[in-house]
């Protein structure tokens, strides 16, 4: 089951990359890798990035999420080989993207 939804996710961001410019997946493999480098920096990172912002989360009505998701996102394009976020703004819609295709796959 933890494999398709791996598979799943890495097709999610393939077409993510597809979908908006600035976000580019050099092969099924490095998104696949850069599929487990999201879920360790969803894991370990931002949750203290998510505790150090909570003012200002507050502040915002939970919109600051949306640039934590995008600056997560670039971190993830920076650490993994294949996997290239050119900018915020591609960041950021490419995290919203993402989002939606997560909770979609985690209904199914």
């Amino acid at each position: 089951m933890i494999l398709v939804r791996w598979i799943c996710f890495a097709l999610a961001l393939i077409f993510t990359a597809w979908l908006i410019p600035g976000i580019e997946v050099s092969s099924f493999l490095s998104a696949m890798l850069a599929c487990i480098i999201i879920a360790l920096i969803n894991t370990f990172i931002k949750p203290v990035i998510e505790f150090i912002s909570l003012p200002l989360n507050f502040l915002t009505i939970g919109l600051f999420s949306f640039v934590i998701n995008a600056l997560l996102l670039m971190l993830a394009g920076w650490l993994t080989p294949g996997l290239e976020v050119d900018g915020f703004l591609s960041a950021l819609l490419g995290s919203i993207v993402l989002s939606l295709f997560s909770m979609g796959i985690s209904k199914i």
